[in-house]
């Protein structure tokens, strides 16, 4: 029987399958097994075989065929919040323990259009609330590198299983950094493309203004076929893009731009980037980063001024705005979004209550747990009568000032910036459990990109921790709908590096 850990790279397995020295249903039967033996029974939120392996069987058809493509046949899975049919959607939640949507999200329907076959759907924070899996109504999922740790949230069990080798690649979604974080912290990379380019049709609603899909994977080229499949416009998502830079946003831009990108590095030579800018702000490299993590992203700015950028000091003045913004502005959004949860239509009804007051009331109570309760009673405060203006409006005002410095450096100093994604590595599972603003404050690097809606990535770039055996990332942030030039540039890092070859219990 042939184990998918065999296979390191989507490229590779995909050659195999079309090579017919493997079936996808082989494949699916034995990732299946694995999945279900897995150390941590959190990371899988719910596995249907019938489901996975009819897939594996369409897949096994288009290979016989001919018609297969880059994805067809490779082993994948979905954060859940993305709604599925046939597997559960609960957004980790007691709220929607059984739901089972009867329509699947577009990123749901792009990548099993694509042929990709899915294993089930994976833990994350409660309706995507969360810097560490935590939050789960299941419990935590636990780092693949350290059992004891977090693996980041909310995207946590996608960056788990994908570090664990469970599956290749695995969808996640980024509100303040829950692609780029848990990538960082389980030695994955991960991607959060431009806002509005990839539909948000049948993703589970957190943030509205600030939810974007992204995509897991062990390397950028594995994330480039995943995420050209999952960007194009949608019009049943009224915040998608019809065109990225005047080009029509459709499958086959992001690959197209990977493509554009890596032949003017080709031509290069030794030195593939000269003439690269890499922004690095200063606000990133303050007193709260640990000196293991800003050690590991100095050496891997080294090796990209080794391959010919240019290293240029540049400065992000609101960066510490943007945690007051976005505590502000996504517990707002959330506040609205999940008032539908009340008890009438779907979700969690109490067994016991008066009232329909008191019915919508104990339902909640019961359904949401505590870091859910309490993002809704921000976001309800911030938006109450007397408060909006002194905080939501003020929050919006900061936002537009962080996206203009980003765009003041990326327009005229740079051409891509990168940092840190993470202060510190891994935390222990619990630290901050009599604390949980702590967590919100280890968000500091990602959420302007967010709030921004630029694209953003993190690449494994080194170990650390009291072990040495905690992965570090670095992140890089572009232009918008420059997607496809930060894949490039990113695996080129990994031409020249082998962090993302590492892998649990083999570092």
């Amino acid at each position: 029987m042939t184990q998918l850990s065999e296979f390191r790279s989507i490229q590779a397995l995909g050659e195999a399958l079309r090579a017919r020295r493997v079936s996808a249903f082989e494949l699916a039967t034995d990732a299946l097994r694995a999945a279900r033996a897995y150390a941590d029974p959190n990371v899988f939120l719910h596995i249907d075989d019938e489901l996975t392996l009819e897939q594996a069987r369409a897949a096994d058809q288009a290979l016989a065929s001919g018609t297969a493509g880059p994805l067809t046949g490779i082993p994948v899975a979905h954060k859940d919040l993305f709604v599925t049919r046939g597997w559960r959607t609960t957004a980790a939640s007691r709220m929607l323990a059984n739901y089972v949507s009867p329509f699947d999200a577009a990123v749901v329907d792009h990548w099993r259009e694509a042929g990709t076959v899915s294993l089930g759907k994976l833990s994350c924070d409660e309706f995507a609330m969360g810097s560490g899996n935590e939050n789960a109504a299941k419990g935590p999922v636990r780092n693949p590198w350290d059992p004891e740790r977090i693996p980041g949230g909310s995207s946590g069990g996608s960056a788990a299983a994908v570090a664990a080798g469970l599956v290749l690649g695995a969808s996640g979604t980024d509100t303040g950094g829950s692609v780029r974080q848990p990538a960082a912290l389980c030695g994955v990379s991960g991607i959060k493309p431009t806002y509005g380019t990839v539909s948000r049709y049948g993703i589970i609603a957190y943030a509205s203004s600030l939810d974007q899909a992204g995509a897991l994977a062990r390397s950028a080229r594995d994330l480039v076929p995943l995420l050209d499949r999952m960007s194009g416009f949608d019009p049943r998502d009224s915040t998608s893009l019809e065109t990225c830079d005047g080009a029509a946003n459709t499958a086959g831009r992001v690959q197209a731009a990977f493509d554009a990108a890596q032949a003017g590095f080709q031509a290069g030579g030794e030195r593939p980037l000269a003439g690269l800018r890499i922004g690095v702000p200063r606000e990133f490299f303050n007193e709260g980063l640990s000196a293991e993590v800003g050690a590991a992203v100095e050496s891997a700015l080294q090796v990209f001024e080794s391959l010919g950028a240019a290293r240029v000091d540049v400065s992000l003045p609101h960066t510490r705005l943007a945690i007051p913004a976005y505590y502000v502005i996504a517990p707002a959004e959330a506040s609205s979004n999940l008032s539908r949860y009340d008890g009438v239509r779907y979700g969690h009804r109490a067994a016991e209550y008066s009232d329909l007051a008191d019915m919508t009331s104990r339902s909640r109570s019961e359904g949401f747990g505590d870091e859910v309760r309490r993002r809704i009673l921000v976001g309800t405060y911030v938006l109450s009568h007397g408060y909006y203006d002194a905080y939501y409006l003020q929050a919006q005002r900061v936002r537009r000032m962080i996206a203009e410095d980003f765009q003041r450096v990326l327009t005229s100093e740079c051409d891509v910036i990168m940092g840190p994604v993470t202060p510190t590595v891994a935390r222990r599972i619990g630290d901050n459990r009599q604390d949980p603003i702590a967590d919100w404050l280890g968000d500091i690097y990602t959420l302007g990109v967010s709030l921004a809606g630029l694209p953003g990535m993190s690449i494994p770039c080194g170990f650390g921790g009291e072990s040495g055996r905690l992965p570090i990332g670095l992140q890089l942030i572009g232009r918008y709908f420059d997607e496809g030039r930060l894949l490039a540039l990113a695996d080129r890092y990994q031409q020249a590096t082998d962090w993302h070859q590492r892998i649990p219990g083999h570092a």
